[in-house]
């Protein structure tokens, strides 16, 4: 019997290659139709789904958007049964085993439709689930997000600018997010579309700014917008749609790995799904972690029911760990019966930002120094020589940035203690005056929060706030500013004019030359924007002083979030400007540049040598 089966199996084999061998074009363009139609119907079928929940629909109306559901679940099933009869060879190549997670709920959602409801179901409850809507919605919004993704990485293929695709992802949603916000369903009373561009471009670019009162404009579909929105721009668009292509159809392009490799900071390639899943698990981790220690940490004294207590706990650790600002609290951290309580919750906020500001290539760091722990001890239990042993455990990068986000955090502490002691920080106990001086000192990063109104600083305390402002957290992390890599390279550099070396040097380890040109240029580019931006505001808003409007800009252009109380006071022309500046801020001025510009040929090699005075 088993030697007919494999004669069987070898005659279809051979068949269906001789099949393919001969149709090979025609069944190549009918896929490639099927795969743009399939794009196309993931695209209708998310805003069908957008329009469906946020707006109160009339019988035929919902009809029709069913009736394009109905569509795109169809075009999603001709593509499951193409790819399963005419794609068997890819399908090995690529190891689509995991991509049934989401393929067999659209095959289950298409015998639900074309079968009639039955009268007397042998397991009721799976009746309750293939017929409901909800499992339709997740069905096909699973599908789409997953196609779609793969659309995008193979557009990565084409070899398009990283830095000019990772600007337009942040753009595209920042659109979309406008959008989906001035649904009905997702505000109280209405938006303006400036004031819901401002929104989306504050969570997108995680910055915190917002020219309206999140708590009483937007609804619970509006706040998990938000949400949704502030997650994807921290993480990056390229990092969710490279895992989805990777995680369900097996791999994609060297070039489209290579960017992930860049975006996500890992050094060997064999180790790009391992360190991709590690950073979105260490991020849910996080966040998980920082929801439950939240709502603990609310004060019984708040009124709040257990399902808001739930929503505020979960929404605020991904706002804190993502340092987007954003709260769902009225009065936000400067909530009175906050302010009296045991502040553990300033606590467990200011652990949340740190970690969201410490940057992934120190989290990549950390895990590589913990695996190799555990491989040497692993190594000694089976007594086997370990040849893998590093000789520094940490990379400079790593030192750099804890030592500088060490130095900055101690010294804007105990300024911000000092300063402020019998300012805003008075009639406080000491331990409350530490806290909460540790707390402010973090937020000017990029966190945004405010436990105390900013407009009551004393000026030399806001000078300090907005240099903290400017530097903002590590590269390739949650937080903005021009980073404390950065700083930390041109104060090196500096050091090493002053003692006149040709080089500069840090942990006994030389400092690559591109890498000190880049954090010259990222002041530079910074100092230049955010006087331009300056300018700018100060023109469209005359009125207004020019303390407020400085703060705003650096909030802004840095996306940190604070500000001294002038956003919803803003002209239109205003609010655009300074979306722009989020964008830029987010994206990064240089990175932006150098992909609009593009790499140029470099002749200076072969010209002459000379010097010009600088004193």
């Amino acid at each position: 019997m088993k030697n007919k089966l494999k004669y069987y199996k070898k005659r279809w084999d051979y068949s269906f290659n001789r099949f393919f061998s001969h149709f090979d074009g025609p069944v190549s363009t009918l896929g490639t139709a099927i795969d743009v139609a399939s794009s196309v119907a993931s695209l209708l079928a998310l805003v069908s789904m957008a329009i469906r929940a946020g707006y109160e629909l009339s019988a035929p109306d919902a009809a029709m958007l069913d009736a394009v559901l109905r569509v795109a679940l169809s075009v999603f099933f001709i593509n499951i049964v193409f790819s399963t009869l005419f794609r068997r060879r890819i399908r090995r190549q690529t190891k689509r085993v995991v991509k049934w997670i989401v393929d067999i709920p659209i095959v289950l959602a298409v015998l639900a439709w074309a079968y009639p409801i039955p009268d007397h179901p042998w397991i009721p409850w799976l009746k309750t689930i293939l017929y409901s809507r909800k499992f339709l919605f997740c069905a096909l919004a699973a599908y789409s997000v997953v196609d779609l993704s793969y659309t995008l990485s193979r557009l990565t293929d084409r070899r398009t600018n990283p830095s000019l695709i990772l600007a337009s992802s942040f753009l595209v949603f920042i659109i979309i997010g406008s959008l989906v916000l001035m649904l009905p369903k997702c505000t109280f009373g209405g938006i303006s579309y400036f004031d819901s561009l401002f929104v989306s471009a504050s969570a997108v670019c995680i910055t915190g700014l917002t020219s309206v009162d999140i708590p009483s404009t937007f609804t619970p579909m509006g706040v998990a917008v938000i949400a949704v929105l502030v997650q994807l721009g921290s993480l990056g668009i390229i990092t969710f749609t490279s895992f989805f292509a990777m995680f369900f159809t097996g791999n994609t392009s060297i070039y489209n790995q290579l960017l992930l490799r860049d975006v996500i900071y890992t050094k060997s390639m064999n180790a790009l799904i391992p360190t991709l899943l590690y950073v979105l698990g260490f991020t849910v981790a996080v966040e998980a972690a920082g929801a439950v220690a939240v709502f603990f940490s609310i004060p019984d004294s708040l009124p709040m029911a257990l399902d808001d207590k739930i929503v505020f706990a979960t929404f605020h650790s991904m706002s804190s760990f993502c340092n987007a600002g954003f709260s769902v609290l009225p009065g936000g951290m400067a909530n009175p019966e906050l302010m009296r309580s045991s502040q553990s919750i300033y606590v467990v906020t200011s652990v949340l930002i740190f970690a969201g500001a410490v940057g992934f290539p120190i989290l990549v760091n950390f895990k590589d120094i913990i695996a190799g722990y555990i491989h040497r001890a692993v190594s000694r239990i089976r007594r086997v020589a370990d040849e893998r042993r590093p000789v520094h455990i940490f990379d400079v990068n790593t030192k750099i940035v804890l030592y500088t986000t060490l130095a900055i955090l101690v010294a804007g502490s105990a300024a911000f203690f000092f300063l402020e002691y019998d300012n805003t920080l008075a009639g406080m106990s000491l331990s409350d005056k530490i806290i909460q001086s540790v707390f402010n000192s973090l937020i000017p990063r990029s966190a945004g929060f405010a436990s105390v109104d900013p407009a009551r600083f004393l000026d030399v305390t806001l000078l300090i706030v907005v240099v903290q402002m400017v530097i903002g957290g590590a590269s390739q992390s949650m937080a903005g500013g021009i980073k404390v890599n950065t700083l930390g390279a041109v104060l090196l550099s500096l050091r090493s004019v002053l003692f006149g070396h040709n080089g500069t040097t840090a942990f006994h380890r030389t400092i690559n030359t591109a890498s000190i040109r880049r954090a010259n240029a990222v002041v530079a580019l910074a100092a230049l924007s955010l006087f331009a931006y300056c300018v700018i505001i100060l023109l469209l808003e005359p009125h207004m002083s020019a303390k407020s409007v400085i703060f705003e800009v650096v909030s802004a252009l840095f996306t940190v979030g604070s500000s001294l109380g002038i956003t919803p006071d803003l002209s239109d022309a205003s609010k655009a400007t300074l979306c722009t500046a989020m964008f830029l801020g987010r994206v990064g001025i240089i990175s932006l540049l150098c992909g609009m510009v593009g790499t140029k040929r470099d002749i200076s090699q072969h010209l002459p040598k000379d010097n010009i005075i600088i004193n």
